[in-house]
């Protein structure tokens, strides 16, 4: 053993085998038996944990948003088609009415579903807001005690 780790501690041996590399030891992995230490390092992850699962469910929720309004805008091309092939065989006169309600309904539709859809990711991020509320709550409880 050397005169510098004459202690016999692992993590002084384990910091010095480190440190005659040319690298420090991360902080990540050096352990601390300092509780509110832990707490914190605890409280931080949950944070990022939080924001992260926020991001994924607000990311989830565009991306069924988009696969809904591309579905619905190939719907409603689809229906303008039929109707102008519909339109081409009737009178004029008699086709621009029904064509005309055959075009509005999709548009109608989809303006709803964007509505609620908002409400949906609206209630989400409100719900989440809540619940990271809660947990930084509940650490800040746990650290003053």
């Amino acid at each position: 053993m050397s005169p510098e780790n004459a202690t016999g501690n692992p993590m002084d041996f384990v910091k010095n085998m480190w440190s005659n590399m040319g690298l420090s030891l991360p902080g990540m992995i050096t352990p601390t038996f300092d509780v509110e230490e832990i707490e914190k390092r605890v409280k931080d992850l949950k944070a990022v944990e939080g924001w992260l699962k926020m991001n994924l469910t607000t990311l989830q929720i565009t991306i069924q948003g988009l696969e809904m309004q591309c579905a619905t805008l190939t719907a409603v091309k689809a229906m303008g088609e039929m109707a102008n092939q519909a339109g081409a065989a009737k009178p004029e006169a008699a086709a621009g009415d029904s064509a005309a309600q055959a075009a509005l309904w999709p548009w109608t539709m989809m303006q709803q579903m964007q509505e609620k859809m908002q409400a949906q990711v609206q209630q989400s991020l409100d719900e989440q807001s809540a619940a990271a509320a809660d947990e930084t709550k509940a650490v800040t409880t746990r650290s003053t005690k």
